[in-house]
C-alpha cells in the first residue's frame, strides 16, 4: 500500500513539473519595441517611412530580418498580433525585424525607380545602426510582392544567411500575370526566378517557400521549389491550407520567425 501510494505521488510529482515546466518553456517575452523612422533616400528622391520590431533588452548582436510588405500594404500592417506574439515566443533567439516601405514597387529595379537598390543600398546599413543587429547575420524574407522582393534580392552574392518567400508573388514567362510589376519582357527575364532556378540556384542560404493549397499562386511557387531542389539548394517547401490572406499568413508567423531565428542563429 505504501510502495502504491509512494508511486502515485512520484507519478503525480513528474506530472505537475512537466506541466510547470511545458508552460515555463512557452512563456512569452516582454513585448517588443515597435518604432517608426523616416530615412530620406537619395536613390528614391523621396523620404520612406520604416518600422523597426526589436525584442525585449535590445537589438545589439541579433540577426536582423528584413521582412518585405506585399502589394498595396504598409510595413505596419505585417505588424499583426500574431506575428508580435510569434516573435515574442522566441525570447532570446528573436531578431529585430526591420519592414521598408515598399509602395507597390515590385522591390527590383526598374522605371518606377530602384526599388531593389534603395533596399540593399540604405534601408539596411540604416536599420543596421539603428537596431545594432548583427551586421553578417541578416535574412530577408516577405509576403506575396514582398516574397518575390526577398527571393530576387536574397539572390548571390549578397551574403543573407537566410531566404524566405510566403505566398511568393512568382509567375511563369508568359503568363497573363507576368506583365504585372514588370516594365516589359526584358525586364521580367532579369528577373525571371523559375527560368534562373533551371539552370542553377541562385542562393547560397538556406531558402524557405510555402504558399496556400487554394492561392492562385500555388502552381508557379511550387515549380520554382521543384527547380531548386533539383539543383541541390536547401529549400524547405510548405503548402498548407489556405488562400493569399492574412488569415493564412497570421496562421504561419512562428514557423516563419522560427525559421529565419534558427537559419541566422550565431
Amino acid at each position: 500500500m505504501r510502495r502504491g501510494l509512494a508511486f502515485s505521488l512520484a507519478a503525480l510529482a513528474v506530472a505537475l513539473c512537466s506541466a510547470s515546466c511545458g508552460s515555463a518553456k512557452h512563456e512569452l517575452a516582454p513585448s517588443p519595441r515597435v518604432a517608426n523612422f523616416a530615412l530620406r533616400s537619395k536613390l528614391m528622391g523621396r523620404t520612406l517611412y520604416e518600422e523597426l520590431v526589436t525584442p525585449a533588452g535590445g537589438g545589439k548582436g541579433r540577426p536582423l530580418l528584413v521582412f518585405l510588405h506585399g502589394y498595396g500594404a504598409t510595413p505596419s500592417d505585417t505588424v499583426s498580433a500574431a506575428f508580435t506574439t510569434a516573435l515574442r515566443r522566441l525570447g532570446d533567439r528573436a531578431p529585430v525585424v526591420f519592414l521598408p516601405e515598399g509602395d507597390v514597387g515590385w522591390w527590383h529595379n526598374d522605371s518606377d525607380g530602384p526599388w531593389g537598390s534603395y533596399v540593399l543600398r540604405e534601408a539596411i546599413p540604416a536599420a543596421l545602426r539603428r537596431s545594432g543587429a548583427a551586421p553578417h547575420r541578416v535574412a530577408i524574407g516577405g509576403i506575396s510582392m514582398g516574397g518575390f522582393g526577398s527571393l530576387d534580392l536574397g539572390r548571390k552574392p549578397h551574403r543573407f544567411c537566410a531566404v524566405g518567400g510566403h505566398s511568393p508573388a512568382v509567375f511563369f514567362r508568359g503568363s497573363p500575370d507576368a506583365s504585372f510589376g514588370f516594365d516589359n519582357a526584358a525586364d521580367f527575364r532579369r528577373h525571371d526566378l523559375i527560368g534562373i532556378a533551371r539552370h542553377h540556384s541562385p542562393y547560397d542560404a538556406p531558402v524557405w517557400i510555402d504558399v496556400g493549397n487554394r492561392d492562385h499562386l500555388r502552381p508557379a511557387a511550387t515549380k520554382l521549389a521543384d527547380e531548386l531542389q533539383a539543383d541541390g539548394a536547401d529549400v524547405t517547401f510548405h503548402v498548407w491550407p489556405g488562400e493569399h490572406t492574412g488569415r493564412y499568413w497570421d496562421a504561419h508567423f512562428a514557423q516563419y520567425l522560427g525559421f529565419y531565428a534558427k537559419a541566422c542563429a550565431a
